[in-house]
């Protein structure tokens, strides 16, 4: 069954109540990284261009436990909303207080964002009466949170019980389902992998699947390391757990591990984040750690990917937050972002803020708002959050 399209439905004179993802990084009540929020925009322009009476968004931000906390409230985003939509958009005090009812019913408010629905524990328990007390604001649902639909939370699993016949997808949703689906179900040939980060357990999944469906799985960050090990080369102090080193080792020994490739040569440091040195082979010196792929690695990698057809990306090269360890990820970035004829796309969360620091973001086919959303919608080719727009709870 296919997703129900926001596009197609006629909203006059409608209260939408839309799930979006404004879980954004913030620092001194400021928002350092804005994508998430401004991915939402076209879909809220949308709903007012089609008629909405009421828009009525909602979020989680961080993880407050189920308790209200000033530093994880979403003022800094209504602000935000505000200024990028050029109208008031109206924060409620709590995401289910009466007040709220009240609130819609005053014709000159148009736009309304209810408060981190995760300072409810209910939120996160999936429970339905929070879930009815949502909806019951509202005659229509949007999903446009891609990154929290792995989770069987109450604003994007059970509320779609109360909206029988009216639960659609934003635009956002459609891009990634879309998206993802062509990654696991018709890749075109050559397909490349490019994974990092820091440790195989938290992608061991993600990499046992991928090995079934790509070419060529190039692997960098620290998640490098334990493989390395696991073949006999010394990595020194880089971060390699032992239950890391025992998941590579086994997935050295599948009949698909040869599509793995690994570091020619990296870029260390005698400690973390210290001053870099260039280090020429695989072995790494015993008082050295990896924090980066160094040239030849870049060059290696750049020629499995020139040929490919589809490339998906998660996971970073290296520390690359500290300049002198971002080289392997920026030029792994630059070399994708030049691709010809090729679907190219990013996902997770790390591999993402690259891109977007890159100023290349525009030149990928797509990339991705969940990081985790990402790689079980890989891993499992369904998550919950979709699987209840489609076909209900």
């Amino acid at each position: 069954m296919a997703l129900q399209l926001i596009q197609d439905v006629d909203l006059n004179r409608k209260k939408v109540l839309v799930r979006c993802d404004f879980n954004v990084p913030l620092e001194n009540g400021k928002i350092t990284d804005t994508t998430r929020v401004d991915l939402v925009i076209p879909t809220i322009k949308l709903l007012l261009e089609n008629g909405a009476d009421k828009i009525i968004l909602m979020s989680h931000l961080g993880r407050p436990k189920g308790k209200p906390s000033a530093d994880l409230s979403l003022e800094p985003v209504a602000d935000y909303l505000a200024q990028k939509l050029n109208q008031e958009v109206v924060l409620t005090e709590s995401a289910i207080k009466s007040g709220v009812k009240e609130l819609l019913g005053l014709s000159k408010i148009k736009i309304v964002l209810l408060e981190n629905l995760r300072f409810h524990s209910e939120e996160e328990n999936n429970d339905s009466d929070f879930a009815r007390q949502l909806a019951s604001y509202a005659d229509v649902y949007v999903n446009e949170a891609f990154g929290a639909a792995h989770r069987k939370h109450a604003s994007v699993h059970s509320i779609i019980q109360f909206f029988p016949r009216s639960t659609y997808a934003g635009l956002l949703m459609q891009k990634e389902v879309s998206s993802l689906s062509k990654i696991i179900e018709s890749p075109q040939k050559p397909f490349v992998a490019v994974v990092g980060g820091a440790k195989v357990s938290d992608k061991i999944k993600t990499l046992e699947k991928l090995l079934i469906s790509v070419d060529h799985i190039l692997i960098g960050g620290a998640m490098a390391y334990p493989f390395l090990k696991a073949k006999g080369y010394t990595v020194g102090k880089s971060l390699c757990s032992e239950e890391d080193q025992k998941l590579a080792s086994s997935i050295l020994k599948q009949d698909k591990a040869g599509k793995i490739k690994l570091p020619q040569d990296h870029i260390t440091s005698l400690s973390f984040g210290g001053e870099a040195i260039e280090c020429p082979a695989q072995n790494i010196a015993e008082n050295e750690m990896g924090l980066d792929i160094g040239q030849k690695t870049i060059e290696y990698y750049s020629e499995f990917l020139s040929s490919a057809k589809t490339v998906f990306w998660n996971g970073p090269m290296g520390l690359f937050e500290n300049k002198n360890f971002s080289n392997g990820t920026f030029e792994i970035c630059k070399t994708i972002a030049k691709l010809n004829d090729c679907f190219t796309l990013v996902g997770g969360g790390d591999s993402v803020s690259a891109v977007m620091q890159s100023g290349l973001a525009d030149e990928f086919s797509h990339v991705s708002s969940g990081g985790g959303a990402s790689l079980e919608f890989i891993e499992k080719g369904q998550l919950p959050g979709v699987q209840a727009l489609k076909f209900g709870v």
